[in-house]
């Protein structure tokens, strides 16, 4: 601990964001990192804590406290602060492969767990995780270490999201040869066409996955596993094969004119958008436009708001977002105590974003969808909603969201996105190698397993564990890499 009355010397501070009329112009990150000495002071406020909740990864009533990858918080903060930067980013990278992904979406589960966080503000732990991984590029500290020692084995791995990437990037260290299958046209999985530009540019992935490729590791694109080529095919070629092709299945929203031209689901809208924003700086209009459009967002997590911030960057004449759930209040409630992660209300970048543009927040809590309705072209024009109270379910005895008699109310709308979440993984990918799902559509495994029911096949990530974290998904990826190094070697010096 480099300063033991740091976190009462020194105040909370972040990057500043760019003004949101500003920042809505282009599709650009929009934060302005601090310098590296304004960094080092945030790592003075890191109290060393005898016990570190920050990096506990525990399950409380059913939320996550701490990171679930263990990462050394406390190390690297005081490395942070006494300036030794490189082995700041050693200490990194030994937990987190991907430390310049997390430290962009990641909801810091780490500073919701944080003791400074009980009492006052908590340590800027994901700023500092930014700091470690964008100075070890520059300084060329992350540069491509490719193993000395090859074992001729041989991975496939299906899916390049953080679990599939995180799984690849493993046991290519090991001396594993590995093969990476992604039926899109660019590497990344969601972290390529589900997470806006303005959350992650895509030339930080790029840059990741160069380096991987120079380590070894090989990457095939455009091929669909399980359509393009045969699971049997794949089954002969490769001693392990780790199923990693995320949870993918949206919630769809069944209601009467379902049917009506302008309703998408919400990765669709993201993906195209930034395919085209990729391909051509959004000049091909190979993509669901929001200009001048009166958009519905159904659903209010953080896909919702990645739509809103999307849509008004296209240019959306207005922007509702609608949330079952009553808001959550602006502080901690008492049956939510500290450590658990809080159940407070955020006003997050594209919330934000709305008001400014608006003049007010485009959530409307405690509705749903009764109906869409559609000129007679078929065309959406306009939705009718319902609002919402907790009511006990007569049969099982539960709370659940139940309508409100009378409280119909028209909206008018000629685009609406479904954002309501995602039912697992698409069914062909683990049919076409015969694996077995469990009733939420994931795949079925041992508990603290990752082998499926096909010998030599291993599952992880969203389409194990049903969808989640950016976190959760490279935990897993390294967890099953652990595995399927075992089962080859007899033994693994894999880090967990």
């Amino acid at each position: 601990m480099g300063k033991p009355t740091g976190f009462m010397d020194y105040s909370r501070q972040t990057a500043e964001a760019a003004l949101p009329r500003e920042r809505i112009k282009n599709f650009n990150e929009f934060h302005i990192p601090l310098s590296k000495e304004e960094q080092q002071i945030q790592g003075a406020r890191c109290m060393a804590c005898g016990v570190p909740f920050c990096q506990s990864g525990m399950e409380l009533m059913g939320m996550t406290s701490g990171c679930p990858l263990h990462n050394l918080v406390p190390e690297w903060n005081d490395l942070v602060y006494t300036g030794n930067w490189e082995q700041a980013y050693n200490r990194l990278v030994k937990t987190n492969n991907f430390p310049e992904f997390t430290s962009r979406v990641c909801p810091a589960l780490c500073e919701a767990a944080c003791t400074c966080g009980h009492y006052g503000d908590s340590v800027s732990v994901k700023e500092n995780e930014h700091g470690i991984i964008e100075n070890a590029y520059e300084q060329g500290f992350a540069k491509a270490r490719p193993p000395k020692v090859r074992t001729g084995k041989k991975v496939a791995v299906i899916g390049s999201g953080p679990a599939g990437l995180a799984a690849a990037d493993q046991l290519n260290k090991r001396g594993h040869q590995v093969t990476v299958y992604e039926r899109e046209d660019r590497i990344g999985g969601l972290l390529m066409y589900g997470i806006p530009n303005m959350k992650l540019e895509k030339q930080v992935i790029d840059r990741k996955v160069n380096i991987m490729k120079e380590e070894g590791v090989e990457f095939i694109t455009g091929v669909n596993v399980g359509k393009d080529v045969k699971a049997a095919k794949l089954l002969k070629e490769y001693d392990r094969i780790i199923l990693a092709c995320g949870a993918k299945n949206p919630r769809d929203i069944k209601v009467p004119g379902r049917d009506a031209k302008g309703i998408y689901f919400a990765v669709d809208f993201l993906s195209a958008t930034t395919k085209s924003l990729l391909d051509s700086g959004l000049k091909d209009n190979k993509y669901i436009s929001a200009k001048g459009k009166k958009v519905v967002i159904i659903g209010g997590g953080d896909t919702g708001n990645d739509c809103v911030g999307t849509a008004i960057r296209h240019g959306a004449a207005s922007v509702t977002q609608l949330e079952m759930m009553p808001k959550a209040p602006n502080q901690r409630a008492e049956n939510n105590p500290w450590p658990q992660w809080p159940k407070v209300c955020k006003t997050d970048y594209g919330q934000e974003e709305a008001i400014a543009l608006f003049g007010h927040d485009p959530r409307i809590y405690q509705t749903t969808v009764k109906e869409f309705i559609k000129d007679k072209n078929g065309k959406l024009c306009g939705l009718t909603t319902v609002k919402l109270e907790s009511r006990q379910d007569e049969k099982t005895g539960r709370m659940v969201m139940a309508e409100t008699p009378g409280s119909e109310h028209k909206l008018d709308a000629d685009l609406v996105l479904i954002a309501a979440g995602f039912l697992g993984t698409e069914k062909y990918a683990a049919d076409a190698f015969g694996i077995t799902l469990n009733q939420r559509m994931n795949v079925q495994t041992e508990p603290e397993s990752y082998e499926t029911n096909v010998k030599n096949v291993f599952a992880a990530g969203d389409m194990h564990r049903g969808q989640s974290l950016v976190v959760w998904a490279i935990r897993e990826g390294r967890e099953a890499a652990r595995a399927v190094d075992e089962s080859l070697m007899g033994y693994t010096n894999l880090g967990a």
